[in-house]
């Protein structure tokens, strides 16, 4: 096999594993479950494997209704404002990314830790969640995080909507 397309092999192969991130679960001295990518020093530890991942490349936004058929999740957004969820974990780069976004702007935001919340998991696959984030924004779904993207997302009536 010649060098340049063994190269390219390698880096697509490179490319394509998924990013691993240690995941740690503890139980604090209130008896609750933690779950985080930093215990405390004294705690006792126990390895959790994620069967998740971050997602990889550009966000995509679509109509989550055109495929699911289900009730959007609850929220107290006020009356003329886009009720927004977002389906995150603690140790996603992205999710932290758009947590930033959302609270940079000043947004109320209904927040699922998919690991932590006892039907986030369920209600997450229910959403078409194959990484997170995932981004619920009335009827649209955003798969990843892009400013510009949730932006527009969040245009008032009557400015373009992807």
């Amino acid at each position: 096999m010649p060098a340049r397309p063994f190269a390219l092999l390698l880096i697509a192969l490179a490319t394509a594993l998924p990013a691993g991130a240690q995941v740690y679960k503890w139980t604090g001295p209130d008896g609750r479950t933690h779950y985080g990518d930093r215990p405390p020093e004294d705690a006792k530890l126990k390895d959790v494997k994620v069967g998740l991942r971050s997602h990889t490349g550009p966000a995509q936004v679509d109509n989550w209704t055109e495929e699911i058929r289900r009730a959007p999740p609850p929220t107290t957004a006020a009356p003329g404002t886009i009720a927004v969820t977002l389906y995150s974990t603690a140790w996603c780069p992205v999710s932290k990314r758009a947590r930033n976004y959302f609270t940079q702007k000043g947004l109320e935001v209904r927040e699922v830790d998919i690991e932590v919340a006892e039907d986030g998991m369920l209600e997450f696959r229910e959403f078409g969640g194959r990484a997170v984030p995932l981004v619920i924004v009335g009827d649209m779904r955003m798969r990843g995080f892009d400013a510009a993207a949730m932006d527009k997302l969040l245009a008032p009536p009557g400015r373009t909507r992807p």
